[in-house]
C-alpha cells in the first residue's frame, strides 16, 4: 500500500530483457534504500514492484510481460525519469490517499495550460475508467496522488501545484504523454457492494 506521495526521482540505470519480461536497474539514491530490504515493493510511476536486488544507490526489479503491456513500464528507456515511493508503513503520515500500486490503465496527456504559478493537466482515460473519475474525488497519475478539479465523459483535470512540479517527473510531461491511472479504491468497493445488493435483492 501507498500513499501517492512521491518521496524522491529515480533514473532507469538499466533495462535487460529476460524470455518475455524485464529486469529493470533504477538509480535511487534519495530514497533511503538503507531501510528497504529483498522482497520489499517500492512503487514506480505507480506501479508496484518487487524488489529483487539491492546496490549502495539502486534497486532491481523484475517487470511481467503483462506489466509491460498494460502500464508505462514498457515505454522506459536507460535514462528515464521515474516517480519512486516506498510502501506504506504503520504510523506513517498517510498525506495522500490509498494507493495499491496496481494500475488500473494508461491514460493520455491531452492539453497542458498554465493557471498563475500552476499547470492545468487534461488526461484522457480509457471510457471504461470514467466512471471511477469524480470531480474533488482522488486519482492516481503515475504514482502521484492528485484531486480531481473537473470531468468530462472520458477527460479529467488535475491542477499541478509547484511543489508537485518540483518534486516528480510530472513536470516533463508534454501533451501525448502516456501516463499511468489507478482509480480511487473506494470507487471500485463502492461500485461492488451496489452491484452485489443489486443482485441479491429480492424481485
Amino acid at each position: 500500500m501507498f500513499t501517492g506521495i512521491v518521496q524522491t526521482i529515480g533514473e532507469v540505470d538499466s533495462i535487460t530483457a529476460q524470455d518475455g519480461d524485464a529486469q529493470i536497474q533504477i538509480a535511487a539514491p534519495g530514497l533511503g534504500l538503507e531501510t528497504v530490504a529483498i522482497g520489499d515493493s517500492i512503487a514506480v510511476n505507480g506501479c508496484c514492484l518487487t524488489v529483487t536486488r539491492l546496490t549502495e544507490n539502486a534497486f532491481l526489479a523484475d517487470v511481467s510481460n503483462e506489466t509491460l503491456s498494460v502500464t508505462t513500464l514498457g515505454d522506459l528507456n536507460v535514462g528515464t525519469l521515474v516517480n519512486l515511493e516506498k510502501a506504506l508503513t504503520a504510523g506513517q503520515p498517510l498525506g495522500g490517499h490509498y494507493v495499491t500500486g496496481h494500475v488500473d490503465g494508461v491514460a493520455t496527456v491531452k492539453q497542458l495550460e498554465s493557471a498563475a504559478r500552476s499547470i492545468r493537466m487534461q488526461i484522457e482515460v480509457p471510457q471504461p475508467l470514467a466512471k471511477y473519475i469524480a470531480r474533488k474525488g482522488s486519482v492516481t497519475v503515475d504514482g502521484v496522488s492528485l484531486t480531481v478539479n473537473e470531468v468530462g465523459p472520458t477527460t479529467f483535470e488535475v491542477n499541478l501545484i509547484p511543489h508537485t512540479l518540483d518534486v516528480t517527473v510530472l513536470n516533463r510531461y508534454t501533451v501525448g504523454t502516456r501516463v499511468n491511472i489507478e482509480v480511487d479504491i473506494l470507487a471500485r468497493y463502492m461500485e461492488r457492494l451496489l452491484t452485489a445488493s443489486q443482485v441479491s435483492a429480492p424481485a
